[in-house]
């Protein structure tokens, strides 16, 4: 995902950029982030450190850039056979993804680099599919506002934020509350 609008995305743009986040993830298995540099990123990918200054602006939105790619799904949201399952699933599995550590570091890199929105994109599409499964089983789901508000920001809140993590019985009552709630109905 190239961060700097009319940059293609194929031929060698894709691959410098593929080089440059293949370079900041082993350094991320090497050493504290920290730690990191530029200039370490720039040696190991085999790019000089203005290439990612002109595509990033700054490392941290190189970093940011990394763990925006780290959130796109592998596959769709699991299917249970209802819109309550299919929530609970998706739910507990971002959960986990993002109360690891590697999880809350990209979630403080996003958050500090103002990269945001790219991560709204991919939770909507996530929810989105979900809902549509659910209206074509005959289901009527809650919007997908109404899940990232009811859902996604008290995870993200509690991660970064609160004394301590939500737990999977947390996260259950959340789906609950989001789906006995019948605002952001469509």
């Amino acid at each position: 995902m190239a961060i700097k609008e009319g940059i293609r995305t194929g031929g060698r743009s894709a691959r410098v950029q593929e080089s440059i986040h293949a370079a900041v993830r082993a350094l991320l298995d090497e050493q504290e982030r920290a730690t990191l540099t530029v200039p370490q990123i720039a040696g190991r990918a085999g790019v000089t450190p203005s290439t990612i200054y002109r595509r990033w602006g700054d490392l941290a939105s190189l970093l940011a850039d990394v763990a925006v790619s780290r959130l796109q799904p592998d596959a769709a949201p699991a299917d249970t056979g209802e819109l309550h399952g299919d929530l609970l699933a998706w739910a507990e599995q971002y959960l986990d993804e993002m109360n690891s550590e590697p999880g809350r570091a990209m979630a403080r890199d996003i958050v500090s680099s103002c990269r945001s929105g790219y991560c709204t994109t991919i939770l909507r599409g996530q929810l989105q599919a979900i809902c549509e499964r659910a209206e074509a089983r005959g289901e009527v789901p809650p919007s997908v506002d109404h899940l990232l508000d009811l859902i996604v920001a008290p995870i993200v809140f509690r991660i970064l934020f609160a004394e301590a993590p939500p737990t999977p019985e947390h996260v259950r009552g959340l789906v609950d509350a989001a789906l006995a709630c019948d605002h952001g109905r469509r």
